[in-house]
């Protein structure tokens, strides 16, 4: 059940951090993080987690007991978490990017920098401004839902990801560099079913993404046109193209001039089903539900401290 406080009492600031993300490269910068949140005279937890699933727990449990707001600060997977516990809520959320990426929030327009954004959310929590954007909500084969800010990837790219996540050597980025050799040797475009607002497609495809936003990856915008405000979600698929076609195209999608190519097609819907033998899709970068999949865009979904 969730508390109910009178409006006098806006509840605390509840605070997830993550100072491994990024490879720790903020880590120094968390302490005035919180300096800057408490600054606003409310009262700040910090919200104790060791592993992810304790993280969301965590959020989702500050969020039913009353929190004012919630703030994440990490990467795009901590911040992932963080929207799984305020989506549809209405609780406030701050993002404070701390990680490598940081796709989400740089697409929200929100500042790139840890001490920005925590000087950001303050000013937000004490002038209690908000605006609201929308989010993507995934439900599985099993009626399991997983809510995404960003992407979600469900091609060559998950695919990849997939190796890489098995692979026990080599350690570090190298081994995602020798996960996309090897799936580059066997790119071969496989049958995707395609259903936009009940309208279903049959394509065979290497690419395939739904955007809530337009990037992923560090600044790929692999969808380019998304709009977090439309209420509709953005659909690039990369057809039946070759090893050469697919490597020339790739450094085009940090421009996302990639749809210019004539085998990758756009599509815009508010529902999109899709359905794929053997693949694992990934949102904001985390590993998420086995295909089929149904995603529906939310919009106003997320409470946003800005």
């Amino acid at each position: 059940m969730i508390a109910v406080r009178p409006s006098s009492d806006p509840g605390p600031v509840a605070v997830l951090l993550n100072p491994t993300a990024g490879r720790g490269r903020h880590r120094d910068a968390l302490p005035g993080v919180l300096e800057q949140l408490r600054s606003t005279g409310r009262e700040v937890t910090v919200l104790p987690a060791t592993s992810a699933d304790e993280a969301l727990a965590a959020c989702r449990t500050a969020v039913a007991s009353g929190a004012g707001a919630l703030v994440a600060a990490g990467g795009d997977g901590t911040i992932h978490l963080g929207l799984q516990a305020v989506a549809g809520t209405g609780v406030p959320f701050g993002a404070i990017p701390a990680g490598t990426g940081n796709d989400f929030v740089v697409e929200l327009g929100l500042p790139g920098e840890p001490l920005p954004a925590a000087a950001a959310i303050a000013r937000a929590l004490r002038e209690e401004s908000i605006r609201k954007v929308d989010l993507a909500r995934m439900t599985d084969a099993e009626g399991n839902v997983r809510w995404f800010g960003a992407v979600l990837a469900a091609g060559f790219d998950a695919i990849v990801n997939e190796r890489a996540n098995r692979m026990r050597f080599p350690k570090g980025p190298r081994r995602y560099d020798v996960a996309i050799v090897a799936e580059l040797l066997r790119l071969r475009p496989r049958p995707y079913t395609l259903v936009l607002d009940g309208v279903e497609h049959h394509l065979d495809a290497v690419l395939v993404a739904v955007g809530n936003t337009a990037c992923y990856g560090g600044g790929m915008r692999i969808v380019p046109a998304a709009d977090p405000t439309d209420g509709l979600l953005d659909v690039v698929v990369g057809g039946r193209l070759s090893r050469v076609a697919f490597a020339r195209i790739k450094p085009h999608v940090y421009r996302g001039t990639h749809v210019g190519h004539p085998l990758v097609t756009t599509y815009r819907a508010a529902t999109v089903e899709l359905r794929a033998e053997g693949i694992v899709s990934y949102v904001d970068g985390e590993r998420s539900f086995p295909l089929p999949v149904t995603v529906t865009s939310a919009p106003g979904a997320l409470t946003l401290l800005a």
